[in-house]
Formats: C-alpha cells, structure tokens, sequence
C-alpha cells in the first residue's frame, strides 16, 4: 500500500489503521465546504485544531531532549529517558515509552476533537498535509468569497502544507513532499533533508505573497474580531521560510550527519542569505507596526519579584507561557507568532503538567515526576547580567558567590538554593522546613527521587507557587502553553543566518530587507530583560556564532528548541552537550540568614559540576529518528534512516 504516499507515511501507518480503511476524505462533501468563505474557513479550521498542545498532551510532559533537562526516577516512562539512552526508537514505544512526547502517542488521534491528548505532530501530519493539498486543488470552487477571503484561505493552506512537513522532517530527515492530492498507488522516493527543507521554504513564502499582515485590519477577519489571535499571517510565514532556509543551510544538512563537531561553523552561506532575507521580511513587518506582535514586556522591581514573576500587564514576559487569574487566558500574550487551539486549559495546567517542576516531599507538588534543569546547562546559558559568560575571566563570576550578578532571566526561570519557596505562611506544617529552596549538597531539596537531583529547579513555563501556594488548582485558572515560535526566535534566527551569510567571521550581516544587522537583533532580546549587549570581544570569527547560540540557549530555554539546534549544529554527539551534570556545593551561611538577606547573594563554597549524572553515548546515526519498520518496508524506495 502506498496510500496518500503510504506516506501518511500513513498517518502513523500501520498504528492507524481504522483511519486506513476508508479515505480521509470520503465523508466530506466534494463541494460544500468550498463554495463560500465561511465554509472553506471552517475546512481550514481543523488543521488549526489539530495542532498539539506541546505541553498538554499527556498527564506529564517531555519535549526537551537536549543536555538542558534531566527527569528523576519517577519519569522513566516518559520519552526523556530512553532519549538518554539513545534508544531513539522509543518515540513510537519500543523498548521504552513515548510518555509525554506530543511528537506522537500510539496513534490515538481524534483531529476534530478538543481533547489535548488525541493530537500529535506524527499523527496528524499526512491527514493534514492531504486536507491543505484537497483545499488547494478545490479553490476554484470558492467564488462566494472577496479577493482578500480567497487569498486568506490559499495562504492558510500553502503554509499549513508546508509547516506539517517542517514538523516531521526536523525529526525524520527527508519525507517525500507531497503537494498533491494523491490516490494511493505512487511510490515517492525520499529527497534529502536540504532538498525537503527548500521545497517547504518554497511553500511558506508562496504562502507570504497572500496571507494578510493583521487578520483584525482585513475583511477576512471582520467577523472574528478579537479572536484572530492564533490565525497564521504573512510575517509567521515568512519567519517560518526562513527557518526552513536556515535548516537547509545548517552544518547538518550541509555536511550530513558526523561526529567530531569538526564542521559545526560550516553553513551553505548562499541558502543562510536567503534565510536572513525572509527572516528580514518578518522581523520589518514587526518593527513596523504592520503585524499583531509585540514585544512582551519584562519589568520586574527586584529580585524577589523576579523569582516571584511579580510583573503587571496585559502583555507580560510570563504571559507568554502561562496566564494566572485571568479566567484561563490562552498564553502567548502578543509576542507569540504560532501556536494551536488551547482545548482544555483548565486539565492541561491541574493535572499533572503544573506540578511536575519542584519537590514532591511531602505531597508539595502534586506529581511524582520532576523535570528539572542540568547544572552545566545552567551555567553555560545563563551568563551575568554584563552580557559575559560565566566562563569569560572578565565575566566577575565568582564560585563563592555563584547566584550573583546573573542575567536576569536565570532568576526568572530558575530556582537556586535559598529562595523562598513557598509563599504562604507555614509555620508549625509540615511544609516549614520547605519554606526556602534548599538546594545546597545534603539539603532536604537534594533528595535524588522526590526532590532536585542537579541542584536547580525550573520555573519559566510554569510559577513556582504550583505547589502547597495552590497556584496549580482551578480555582487559580491556570492556563500554560508553549508557542512553537515567538519573536524572540526570529530575531535569533536572524541574527544566525547573518553570521552564517557572513561565513561565520562576523557579526555585521545585514539582509537588504531588514534596518538591522545581527548583533543589533541579540542586542534587542538582551536590551528588553537589562542585559548588556554583546561585548567587543565577541563581535568577530566565530565567537558571535557561539554568542548567538548561548543566547538561543538562554532565551528559548526549556522552551523546546534545544535538541534541534544541537542537532542542525551538529553538536549533539560532542562533549559537553552530551552530558547532564549536578551542582554541588555547601552553604557558608546559617538558615536564618536566608530568610533576611536576597539568596542571590549568598556565598557558598566547594561549588562545582563534578557531578556527571548521564552522558549521553550518541553516535551519528542519533541525527535522525529512526522510522517504524512498517514504514521503511512498503517499498524499495523509502529506506531507514542510516544506523537504525
């Protein structure tokens, strides 16, 4: 069988066979939803819903498979740990889980539902990449419909044709590309990475040329005013040409899967300058108003009120990823640029996902699985608030005080040792001695299973008050999610194509359709949380491109992207980026200390990551998921991934 390319690579192939058994199109009318607007939008509404939660698809969560996160014992079966293991055959469950993933889950979907656990990327991919090429093939029938309707409907489609391809090949290498209606005998070969990766670009910009820049300011839009907010226009498609460009230009599609890390500078600069214009094209549209984006606001009074994500607004830096009080508000604020259908808020944040970032002693969060942030992961992305690396001599990181002086979003996003914990008064519970963070060596939050293992917490995605506070209950509405990009991203992958146009020698790269260069684009993230912009030092060679990839790791962290930038850089098999280490040091002063003074500066001693929990042996054949083997023996033409 080689069904809508067998490809439905088939929908999940031989997981889906009820799907199988008729064609996906055959109970929908072969003129109906097509010959209006409000008909054909309603068609292209499923592709919407259909995207998943990222973070809301399982009772737990795993979506960060680089070096930046470690899971306790208790998350064995979530897909992190075979990952570890380089068992990259557990995404589709053998010999291990595929806990968490919303890369896929058995192939229990249900596209139309508002279940956040029956949508996956592999899943849903080729059903979906069949309704965009339906819709595409059946546009001559909308003619109850302006120019600006029929333009919407054909953008939405070329994009969501090329975005569900963009989301398998970042996994799978090269998919055949299918952008037509097929009938179920063709055989597609595979095409490489680079050459998949050029064809989706292809459908992204195509998908520029017609898709508003605000939906509310179109007349496509009018009748959904104020709930345009997740609908795909022309500067997401162009962010998403550029990645996809900029995929195509990496070391690994360039070079092909190696180890040694010898050609991780090395980028096709004639793909990485077509990336920077598209990515250029986007970024304009944001600096001038012309798109529903806008920087989300990071103002926070002190220290305490970082930790704390004490900021007011109705576009803040925490609404990105999670809304509190506010009625279940979809996060994302206006800084995200793509994103799904919410489904469930209230069960995506109560049930399991909010709980599974702190201490399970004694019942404080209610989830036995803690997913936690590696300490080498922490010192390598969060640097000091003077925009150094703590690895730089000049940087003034000082081992005695290691919390001093950082970036500001490693208080933000991470829990270090002493900070208070718990906000509610709890004195005389059992929860008092968990009052303050203690994360020193031998504290009562190092314990290996039921507490932090590497020293440091994570609460970017999630507040730490999702404990005995009961920020994770319904009664706060909750509301989490992870956008698949935001501005910051485009602007880091900007600042990238620029280097890698320039070949990797300098930081000055400035595409013909953007007023900036690319250090100005890592300037402006850094200028937005109070870090200072890039030192002179790091301006030249290929010290920028280190630069921009250690503020990728520190913007975007936790956020997702991790693995696939070690693995487009060809990093992913080399030292250190193979290796999940634990901090450990002893305090200097008394507990009562910490209940009076700011943690940050707080001196500790003997503090180092001489503590290795797992390194990661990954050999090339780790560049690629493996396909299931029902895949690979359809027919000749469509082989396995090299090593599987």
């Amino acid at each position: 069988m080689s069904v809508a390319l067998a490809l439905s690579v088939s929908v999940g192939f031989s997981s889906c066979t009820d799907y199988l058994d008729k064609e996906p199109d055959s109970d929908v009318s072969t003129e109906a939803p097509f010959q209006n607007f409000k008909n054909f939008q309603g068609f292209v509404e499923e592709i919407y819903n259909s995207i998943p939660h990222k973070i809301g698809n399982y009772w737990e969560t795993a979506f960060n498979w680089g070096e930046d996160e470690y899971v306790n014992p208790a998350g064995s079966h979530l897909l992190t740990r075979p990952m570890d293991n380089g068992n990259f055959r557990a995404w589709f469950g053998e010999g291990g889980a595929w806990g968490g993933s919303y890369f896929y889950h058995g192939g229990d979907e249900d596209y139309r539902s508002g279940d956040r656990m029956k949508h996956h990327i592999y899943s849903a991919a080729f059903y979906n990449i069949r309704k965009a090429n339906l819709g595409l093939a059946n546009m001559d029938l909308l003619t109850d419909a302006t120019q600006e309707q029929k333009n919407a409907i054909m953008g939405q489609l070329l994009f969501f044709r090329a975005w569900w391809h963009e989301e398998v090949m970042i996994y799978m290498g090269g998919i055949p590309y299918i952008d037509q209606v097929l009938d179920g005998t063709e055989k597609l070969p595979r095409p490489t990475f680079q050459e998949c990766a050029k064809r989706a670009a292809e459908d992204f910009g195509e998908a520029a040329k017609y898709l508003p820049d605000n939906w509310d300011n179109s007349s496509a839009g009018t009748a959904t005013l104020g709930k345009n907010n997740i609908r795909i226009t022309k500067s997401t498609a162009l962010a998403y040409q550029g990645k996809m460009l900029l995929y195509a230009a990496s070391p690994l599609a360039t070079n092909g899967a190696q180890v040694g890390g010898g050609q991780t500078y090395s980028y096709d600069t004639e793909l990485a300058k077509a990336a920077a214009e598209a990515l250029g094209q986007s970024i304009e549209l944001i600096e001038t108003g012309k798109t529903p984006y806008k920087w989300a606001e990071y103002n926070y009074a002190s220290v305490k009120d970082l930790t704390d994500h004490k900021q007011s607004s109705d576009n803040s830096y925490d609404d990105i990823f999670y809304t509190i009080d506010a009625n279940c508000k979809q996060p994302g604020a206006k800084e995200a640029m793509m994103r799904g259908t919410p489904f469930s808020q209230l069960n995506a944040a109560d049930w399991g996902f909010a709980c599974t970032w702190g201490p399970q002693l004694d019942n404080l969060c209610q989830s036995s699985t803690i997913n936690m942030p590696t300490a080498n992961y922490v010192d390598y992305a969060y640097g000091m608030k003077n925009g150094l690396p703590l690895s730089d001599p000049e940087s003034g990181w000082d081992k005695t005080h290691p919390f001093k002086d950082r970036d500001p979003r490693f208080y933000h996003d991470i829990i270090f040792d002493g900070v208070r914990y718990i906000l509610a008064d709890v004195k005389g519970t059992n929860h008092e001695y968990l009052a303050y963070a203690t994360l020193y060596t031998g504290g009562a939050m190092r314990d290996e299973t039921q507490a932090s293992r590497t020293g440091y917490f994570e609460q970017k995605l999630v507040p730490h008050q999702a404990n005995s506070d009961d920020k994770w209950l319904r009664s706060s509405r909750l509301a989490c999610y992870v956008p698949y990009m935001r501005i910051a991203d485009v602007y880091l992958m900007y600042a990238e194509a620029g280097s890698a146009a320039s070949g990797c020698s300098n930081s000055t790269y400035k595409a013909s359709s953007c007023s900036l260069t690319a250090v100005d684009a890592v300037n402006k993230i850094r200028e937005r949380v109070g870090v200072d912009p890039v030192s002179g030092k790091y301006l030249s060679g290929t010290d920028f491109m280190d630069c921009v990839r250690r503020e990728r790791a520190c913007e975007l962290a936790f956020e997702g992207f991790r693995f696939n930038d070690l693995q487009r850089w060809l990093l992913l098999t080399e030292a250190p980026y193979t290796e999940k280490r634990a901090a450990s040091f002893t305090r200097v002063e008394n507990d009562e200390w910490y209940t009076k003074n700011d943690p940050s500066e707080a001196e500790v001693k003997d503090y180092n990551l001489d503590d290795l929990i797992i390194k990661r042996n990954y050999t090339s054949k780790h560049y690629w998921f493996p396909f299931m083997d029902n895949d690979v023996y359809l027919y000749k033409d469509f082989p396995q991934n090299p090593g599987w």
